[in-house]
């Protein structure tokens, strides 16, 4: 509604939402019930005044019927006072304001979603009363606009996880430790984790693996602590993911995760989850062991690393960023990034100088076009590792990388370090070099003026829109996971009283 002083009838029956209606009747009842007041006139005294029923009149001061204007110049005169002084937007005193509010909410559909029976906005409600369960649901607002996770907010909680990354040299020790003692229980004595010792972890932490057709597609894993079962889709049967699939499940009863709180909390136990699945593939001491001796040799292989303990190459390259700066005084970088340019992942304590937006966050950003990362996808030969060093505003950078596959499109995942330590890598000697002056745009943002010059005003590209710029993150304490989704396949997958194992 429109909230001039002067208000005309075409303004007013022009209203066209019921949400505008409602809360500017809020308002104009409340101004009426106190003006009512101040005059010492009674419910029924103004409704004679009217001539309408004093249920009528009580429907109006609460905002449930609309006021006509002829009704509004009635009751302004019985009142001794104008029609503007009924329609002016504000509240006639904080009661009424709290009041309001509490009426606003309660007709909310965020309140309907809360299943609370409602509150009776009357006389009888005292003030500290009305003011506390507004305050409540405000703050019960702000946890949900939290949990919702924006793409600020998301922007925000990772710029803060990769500080807290960097500040302890991407090393989480206590959940080294769990994995060793873990390892330790079921007899694993070396080399890959077989699947056997796998199943054997899930037995020991008093799991069953199942294996479902329908696992919710927004869930990677479910785990059933009620019936003590392990859900994985059964895509990754078979696969050198399979193992790494049932550790990631498992890792939230092992490292005591709760259901997250906010978007940050949620990132957080993602991270340490995957650090948990490969400080279980690929053991603390044995991976030491394997990187300190070929370190001697300047011969530090992602490949090697990877072939050691059969895990996939991004897992290989995660973990090596666990144990290089702690245990090899040997600082790195990590990014993967779409072939579009979108840097999807990153990490860094080398000073390496990622882009970043006005709140630090490098997800999102679009990584330079002559970095490693960038060029390799230029390479035909995408078996064999690409090795360059890339001259950069804060320094020389030498990197591997290499394409994979992803649902989304190819990506590259690097791993580097500066022009001193590059020497412990294999690959170090390479004669592949890059220059770039990112973030300055000229150095591959602003085409060369030749190009410009032959194509400007000649042509008119249409943009690939990206959905997932463009929406908020999905609400919820898992964001991404339809949780009705979950406990329907849930329902659906129990064991019953009396099943034997054949009928489940």
């Amino acid at each position: 509604m429109c909230h001039d002083v002067c208000m005309t009838t075409t303004q007013w029956s022009g209203l066209g939402t019921e949400d505008s209606a409602s809360i500017d009747a809020l308002i104009i009842g409340r101004r009426i019930r106190s003006i009512r007041k101040e005059r010492g006139m009674t419910l029924e005294s103004l409704a004679a005044a009217i001539e309408r029923a004093p249920s009528q009149v009580s429907a109006l001061e609460n905002g449930r019927r609309e006021p006509k204007v002829a009704t509004l110049r009635r009751v302004a005169t019985a009142l001794g006072t104008t029609v503007e002084e009924l329609i002016a937007d504000q509240a006639p005193d904080e009661r009424a304001q709290h009041e309001i509010e509490l009426e606003r909410i309660q007709r909310s559909i965020g309140f309907a979603s809360l299943g609370l029976p409602k509150v009776r906005v009357g006389p009888r409600l005292g003030d500290d009363a009305l003011a506390t369960i507004v305050g409540l649901y405000r703050k019960i607002e702000q946890l949900r606009d939290e949990r919702q996770a924006t793409p600020e907010e998301a922007r925000r909680a990772n710029a803060e996880l990769r500080s807290d990354m960097r500040e302890r040299s991407n090393h989480f020790a206590h959940i080294e430790q769990e994995a060793h003692d873990l390892l330790a229980a079921v007899g694993y004595t070396g080399g890959p984790l077989p699947q056997r010792l796998t199943a054997a972890v899930a037995e020991y932490l008093g799991f069953d693996i199942h294996y479902a057709a329908d696992l919710p597609s927004s869930a990677r894993s479910v785990l059933d602590e009620r019936n003590g079962r392990v859900y994985l889709p059964q895509s990754v049967i078979g696969s050198i993911d399979a193992r790494a699939a049932v550790l990631q499940a498992l890792a939230s009863k092992v490292l005591g995760h709760t259901e997250p709180t906010d978007y940050a909390q949620f990132l957080h136990q993602r991270i340490e989850s995957n650090y948990f699945a490969g400080a279980m593939l690929m053991p603390r001491d044995a991976s030491i062991e394997l990187l300190s001796v070929a370190k001697q040799h300047k011969d530090l292989s992602i490949e090697d690393f990877r072939d050691t303990f059969a895990v996939s190459y991004e897992m290989a390259a995660h973990r090596f960023t666990n144990l290089a700066t702690e245990f090899l005084d040997l600082p790195v970088h990590f990014v993967k990034v779409h072939e579009s340019g979108t840097i999807w992942k990153a990490y860094e304590n080398d000073d390496v100088c990622f882009p970043t937006d006005s709140m630090g966050a490098i997800e999102g950003q679009m990584c330079c076009r002559q970095w490693t990362s960038m060029l390799v996808f230029r390479e035909t030969d995408h078996f064999s590792p690409f090795y360059q060093y890339t001259d950069t505003p804060t320094g020389t950078f030498w990197c591997t990388s290499r394409v994979l596959a992803s649902a989304n499109g190819p990506v590259s995942v690097s791993v580097g370090t500066d022009f001193t330590h590059a020497r412990w890598m294999r690959g170090g000697n390479t004669s592949n070099r890059a220059v770039s002056t990112c973030p300055d745009e000229r150095c591959c943002r602003i085409p060369p003026h030749d190009l410009s010059e032959r194509w400007h005003d000649h042509c008119w590209p249409a943009a690939r829109p990206n959905v997932n710029l463009i929406a908020t993150l999905p609400q919820g304490a898992f964001p991404g996971v339809d949780t009705t989704a979950v406990y329907e396949f849930l329902d659906r997958h129990a064991p019953h009283d009396g099943d034997t194992d054949d009928q489940r």
